[in-house]
């Protein structure tokens, strides 16, 4: 199994990183669709309209997407020996983080749907920027390997 995910490798991490940025996409759009959908009032057809592009991304995008980048790269890492680096251990950590980033929006999701604001359009713009921070900090991480 180890020579045909060797033979594969190359393959493997390019599929990585476009589930990486397929996943990266939904988790920067997701915050911009609160903004705008916490301006629609409660039960207006444009509410119903955002609940269902929300319901899109989600199921479409942004779920699938997680998935298939948590078992690709899992795969690539045992492949690679990476468990045993501390690079590693520090980007699986931010991957963890932003996974419960991601987790949060998808309960967001539901509490708009069932017609709760709890969250400032101030702070939905401000969280809007931690996918980006993760990223750039994943990035160096696995590139730069500084440690």
């Amino acid at each position: 199994m180890n020579e045909i995910i060797s033979m594969l490798y190359l393959w493997l991490k390019s599929a990585h990183l476009i589930f990486v940025i397929f996943w990266m996409a939904g988790l920067f759009m997701m915050p911009r669709f609160f903004v705008y959908h916490q301006e629609a009032a409660v039960g207006t057809p444009e509410d119903s309209k955002w609940i269902e592009r929300e319901q899109k991304l989600r199921k479409i995008i942004l779920n699938p997407s997680l998935v298939i980048t948590w078992i690709l790269g899992l795969t690539l890492a045992f492949n690679i020996g990476a468990f045993s680096q501390g690079w590693f251990h520090a980007k699986f950590l931010v991957v963890i983080m932003l996974s419960g980033y991601h987790g949060w929006m998808m309960g967001y999701v539901k509490k708009l749907a069932r017609g709760e604001r709890t969250m400032k359009d101030k702070t939905l713009r401000f969280v809007n920027e931690v996918p980006g921070m993760a990223a750039a900090i994943i990035v160096i991480l696995a590139i730069v390997k500084p440690f």
